[in-house]
This record gives structure tokens, sequence and C-alpha cells, in this order.
């Protein structure tokens, strides 16, 4: 008994060693750019192998003496992530409900033929794009980057996987009821798959958040960049590129907290989203 004890007891220990070791070296890149944070330049150039710095450095992002302010960045990405992320769900899933629940002769093809899109480099898209913004008016602006958003292909496909798992007799007894769909949609199908909804929110915010490219080619003015784009003007202001890694490794780290705080907050329903349209609940 008490042997198979210590071998139950050192088979967890085990266990728990080879995952804390490689949760470490996963960990180690995020954990060097936190700290290098408050290194002076000397001490990341010429102790990299250094963890912890010798002179605890800050550098003030927020009030750069190079004109570069971060804190406008930020809140254009978290104003272009939530609000653009929210549009974004509402789209899919309205489009994503008539795919599933309102029967059409042609909705199977449909579905298929906006599957196909999903396959087109997104470099293809760029040109059309910028020309119905253009005309439309909405170049340089946020509202224009947001709408430019709002069809996700992988969006529609994630909620129509998940509602397509539904028990189709709950939709008929709403609308016996006299339920609209927009009702249906908020009542019923909204709180049967809420891990999907809240797993294709936290993906849509993430690539709304740190979306680099089209924001770079339909954004110009500074003062309504993302954040992306505020780490490369770190990066290359005063033509020194990669003189200040003080701040750069700062304004990463404040660019990496917002996503870390939502995925803690929505850890448990990304997970089960994940493993419920994946098969493997």
């Amino acid at each position: 008994m008490q042997s198979h004890i210590l071998k139950t007891w050192f088979f967890h220990l085990t266990r728990h060693f080879i995952m804390g070791s490689i949760s470490f070296i996963f960990l180690f890149p995020l954990l060097w750019m936190v700290l290098g944070g408050f290194k002076t330049n000397n001490e990341i150039w010429q102790q990299p192998y250094r963890l912890l710095p010798g002179n605890w450095h800050f550098t003030d992002v927020f009030n750069t003496a190079r004109g570069i302010q971060f804190g406008p960045y930020i809140f254009n990405s978290l104003l272009v992530g939530i609000v653009g992320s929210a549009a974004t769900i509402l789209c899919a899933a309205l489009f994503a409900y008539a795919l599933v629940f309102v029967k059409g002769r042609f909705h199977h093809r449909l579905f298929w033929l906006v599957l196909v899109t999903y396959m087109l480099p997104s470099a293809v898209t760029y040109v059309p794009s910028y020309v119905l913004l253009a005309r439309m008016n909405l170049l340089d602006s946020l509202t224009g980057l947001m709408f430019s958003n709002l069809a996700s292909v992988f969006a529609v496909f994630f909620l129509r996987q998940s509602f397509l798992k539904m028990n189709y007799e709950y939709i008929e007894a709403a609308q016996m009821d006299g339920a609209s769909h927009l009702a249906i949609l908020r009542h019923v199908v909204y709180p049967m798959n809420k891990p999907a909804f809240i797993t294709v929110g936290l993906l849509t915010f993430v690539q709304n958040y740190s979306s680099y490219m089209w924001p770079s080619i339909i954004l110009s003015s500074r003062e309504k960049l993302l954040v992306s784009q505020g780490l490369r003007q770190f990066f290359i202001q005063e033509g020194a590129y990669g003189m200040n890694w003080s701040e750069v490794m700062l304004g990463s780290t404040l660019t990496v907290i917002p996503i870390l705080v939502i995925f803690a907050l929505g850890q448990r329903w990304f997970t089960t989203g994940i493993t419920e349209d994946s098969g493997l609940k």
C-alpha cells in the first residue's frame, strides 16, 4: 500500500515538473519582455541572459519626450476591438441564424459560396475594400476600419456549426408562441450557444486589436493609429531602429495586458466553446 502511494506521488510530481518546465519555456519570452521594460538599453544588449534588471529603470511611454503618446493607441485598439467585435458577432449571428433556421432553396449553396471566400488570401480584398471605403468617405477613420471588418467568414462558420447542434423543436416552440426571429435569436439561440458567442468574440477581439497590415493601409493620421502601428512608431522613432528597446519592451507589455485580462475573464467560456464545437466534449 505504501509502495503504491509513493509511486502515485512520484508520478504526479514528475508530471507537474514536466508541465511546469514546458510552461516556463513558453512563458520565458513574455517574462523577459516584461522585465526588459525596466532595463536600460545597455543591459538589454550587453547582458541579454540576465533576467532581472540591475537598476530598475522606468520609461514613461505615455508621456514620451519624442512626441509619441502610447495612451491613444491603446484606446483606439480597445475601441476597435470591443465595438468592432460586437458588431461582427451581431452580423455573423444573424447570417448564421438565417442559414440554419430559415430554410430556403439555396441556403446550403449560399453557405458554401461564402465558405469559398475564406480560402482567398486577405491581401486580395485590400484593393476593392479600399475603393469602397474611399467612395463612402470612410478612409482614415476608425469607423471605416470597423465597417470593413464586419464580414467574418470564420465567425459565420463557427456559429453555424454551433447552431446546427441545437434541437429544432426549441425554435418551433418559440415560433408557435409568436416569437419573432430576433426574439428567438436573443432568448433561445444565444443562451444555448453562449460559449460559442464568447469564443468568437475573444478571437475576433484579438484579431481586431492586434491587426497591422489593413489598418496601416487605410489609417494615416497618427492620432488614429492602433497599438500595433504605435509599437512601430516607437521602433522607428528618430530613425533609431531598435535603439530604444526599453520603450519597445514596455510598450509591448502594455499591448499584451488587455488581451491577457480578457482571456483570463473568459477562459472558462472559451474552453467550453472550443471543446464543444470541436467534438471533444
